[in-house]
Formats: C-alpha cells, sequence, structure tokens
C-alpha cells in the first residue's frame, strides 16, 4: 500500500516505512503532449500534497496552464526563463542569460531539497539551442536528491541524458489536425 506523506513518498513494507527513490523522466520526440505530461506529473504531486517547482526554458507567455496551477501555487511554483518561444536556430544573447538565470535557481531548488518534483520544461530543446550545456543538465540530473522525480522535457534530447535517466518516453506524431490549418486554440493547445 502507497502513502503519500507531505514531504516523501512513503511505502509501508512489513509494518516499517520506508522512503521511495524518487527518478529522472525524460519526455522528448516531435510530437504534442510533453509539457502536458509533466504537468500531469505536477498535478498528480499537489493532490496528495507534495511541493512542486517547473521551470520553463525558453517559454514566456501567459499559457492558459499556468493560469490553471494558479489555483496551486501553495503547492506549485512556476518560473519561466525565457524571452518567447523562438524558431529561429541562433539563441541571442538575451535568451542565453535567461536561460542561465533559470538554470542557476534549479541548482537552488534542487540542492534545497525543498520539493518532491522538479520540472525542467524545454530544458531538452534548451541544449539543442546552446542555451547550456548538456554536461551541465546531467550535472543537474547527478545532483538530484534520492527522494526527488525530476522530469525534463523538450525536443532532441540528447543521448547521454536519455542514457542517465529512468524513464525516456519519445512523443511522435502520428496524425494532427494542425497540418490540416487548424491554428493553436486557446484552453485546448494554449
Amino acid at each position: 500500500m502507497l502513502i503519500f506523506g507531505s514531504a516523501v513518498c512513503l511505502t509501508r513494507i512489513e509494518g516499517r516505512e520506508e522512503v521511495m527513490k524518487g527518478n529522472i523522466h525524460v519526455f522528448t520526440g516531435d510530437g504534442k503532449g510533453k509539457t502536458t505530461a509533466a504537468l500531469g506529473m505536477a498535478m498528480k504531486a499537489a493532490g496528495v500534497g507534495q511541493k512542486v517547482f517547473i521551470a520553463q526554458f525558453i517559454k514566456s507567455d501567459d499559457y492558459s496552464e499556468i493560469k490553471a496551477l494558479e489555483r496551486f501555487s501553495d503547492l506549485i511554483s512556476v518560473e519561466q526563463y525565457g524571452l518567447g518561444c523562438f524558431i529561429e536556430e541562433k539563441a541571442t544573447p538575451g535568451d542565453i542569460e535567461a536561460a542561465r538565470q533559470g538554470l542557476e535557481k534549479v541548482k537552488r531548488i534542487i540542492s534545497s531539497g525543498e520539493h518532491r518534483v522538479v520540472i525542467l520544461d524545454e530544458a531538452n530543446i534548451a541544449v539543442y539551442f546552446s542555451l547550456f550545456s548538456e554536461q551541465e543538465l546531467l550535472d543537474i540530473m547527478a545532483a538530484k536528491p534520492e527522494k526527488m522525480e525530476l522530469i525534463i522535457t523538450g525536443r532532441k534530447a540528447p543521448p547521454g541524458i536519455i542514457e542517465k535517466a529512468d524513464q525516456a518516453i519519445e512523443f511522435r506524431e502520428i496524425k494532427h489536425y494542425y497540418r490540416k490549418g487548424v491554428t493553436a486554440r486557446r484552453g485546448i493547445e494554449k
């Protein structure tokens, strides 16, 4: 039987409680749903009283899911470290500086051990755009406290990140109405 405490996930084995090991999850691929899957995990954790920190790299917009998470502000913190989603293949110095600030905050959050779940949204693509290095992301993964769940999202996850993850899931588009000209709809895609 699983018992969830406010700070750690516990399991009862033969009358004693043991702390469950936290895992590293990587959600990557060209399909939609990586951030949504990570946010679902955040909601589950908040549902049992666990603290969650979400760092969104590259993004800086007021997305619907961010507005919804404000209702859980006592348990879920969201900070954006981007100047806007960019399509260009080359990041600006401002993009790099924003991501670096986020990376430093994430290091402090992880070392504090106060959060049960930490989500690094779009961190894989941040590495791809050289906002920070793969090694820096690997160092964060290595610094994760044993009881913490670490979730890393974004397209183009580097092989080294996938290798170090406990779970790696590739999201693949099979069919999407966007290809028929349907634009992002408020409350559904944005």
